[in-house]
Formats: structure tokens, C-alpha cells, sequence
């Protein structure tokens, strides 16, 4: 989602051609979205993991380090391609930095990656509100509110986090994004 508004949403946030955007957003998707999700998949299917909820910390570590790795990696690669603009890998610096600490928490204690994800969302949103005047946030800033919302009242009702956990992964994504955001356009 976060491409997707840098992308489309706001056309002076980056610098790259329309026509190559789609290409290159379906790029991320593939690296960031689908690939983990396979290898998710993957996991359960060979019993490395009892259910995709990974209900249990211990189920956590594995697949969450590797979605670093594929994050990283996926950074690394955009990073090098220097004639893309530095908003695209800075962007997945700042996600591939919160997914760790994410990962790092996740040894200690069950903080909700899905919160933390929604959290950096509305920071997203707030900061690109006060960067690119253009850019009229009020309406997705009340979607990503609503999404929150409906993400953790669902975390809760199916009993997968206790409340400070959705309060933790939503403050934390906001947190680190709102701060990393920052400085990919300053």
C-alpha cells in the first residue's frame, strides 16, 4: 500500500516515469508480498509452522527472519540500481528497518505485526500530507484509521493478541515510520 500511494496516489513523491512505475511496483509486490507469502505457505505445508497464524512466538522466528532477508535483499537490489530514484529504496529502508526491530521484539514478546504494518501506514499518510501540499490525505487517513481499527478489533476478536500487543505493533509502526519517512524526503 505504501508504494502504491508513493506511486500513484502522489506523482511528485518520485521521480520515475509513470510507464516504469507499474513495472517497477509490481517488482516490490513480488519481492515483498507474494514471495513471503509462499515461502509462509511453504512453511506450514512442511510443518515448520502448525497454522499461518503462528500463534506461538517460537513459530515467529523463522519465517519473520526471513521476510528480512527477502526485505533486505529486495533494498540491497534497488539500492545498487542507481538510476532509480533514492525515494523507492530509502522507502524500503525505512519498512525493511521496522520489520526487523519487529522481528528483534518478536524473540521477546507477541507484538502484532499486523498493527505494526497499519500503524506505518497512517504515518505514511501524515507525512506525505505535510510534504506535497498536492496531496489531499484527509480521506486516506480516514481509510487507514478505519483499516486500523478493523485490523485490530479482528486481532482481538479472534483471540490472536491481547490489547497492549495491538496497541505495541500500532504505536511502533507509527513510531518508526512516521520518524523514517521523514528523512526519505527531507
Amino acid at each position: 500500500m505504501v508504494f502504491a500511494l508513493i506511486f500513484f496516489s502522489v506523482p511528485e513523491a518520485s521521480s520515475i516515469p509513470l510507464d516504469f512505475k507499474n513495472s517497477l511496483f509490481i517488482l516490490i509486490v513480488l519481492a515483498t508480498l507474494l514471495i513471503p507469502l509462499i515461502t509462509i505457505i511453504g512453511f506450514r505445508l512442511s510443518g515448520a509452522v502448525k497454522s499461518l497464524h503462528m500463534a506461538t512466538m517460537a513459530e515467529r522466528y523463522i519465517p519473520f527472519s526471513i521476510i528480512c532477508v527477502y526485505f533486505g535483499l529486495t533494498t540491497y537490489f534497488l539500492y545498487t540500481k542507481v538510476e532509480f530514484d533514492p525515494v523507492v529504496w530509502k522507502s524500503l529502508f525505512v519498512i525493511t528497518l521496522t520489520i526487523i526491530g519487529l522481528t528483534i521484539v518478536t524473540f521477546f514478546w507477541k507484538m502484532s505485526a499486523h498493527m505494526t504494518g497499519v500503524g506505518g501506514l497512517v504515518a505514511i499518510i501524515i507525512v506525505m500530507g505535510s510534504f506535497f501540499p498536492t496531496f489531499q490525505e484527509l480521506y486516506y487517513l480516514l481509510g487507514a484509521i478505519l483499516l486500523s481499527g478493523i485490523v485490530g478489533t479482528s486481532r482481538l476478536y479472534l483471540d490472536a493478541h491481547k490489547p497492549q500487543e495491538i496497541y505495541a505493533g500500532l504505536f511502533y509502526g507509527f513510531f518508526c515510520c512516521y520518524i523514517g519517512f521523514q528523512f526519505v524526503w527531507a
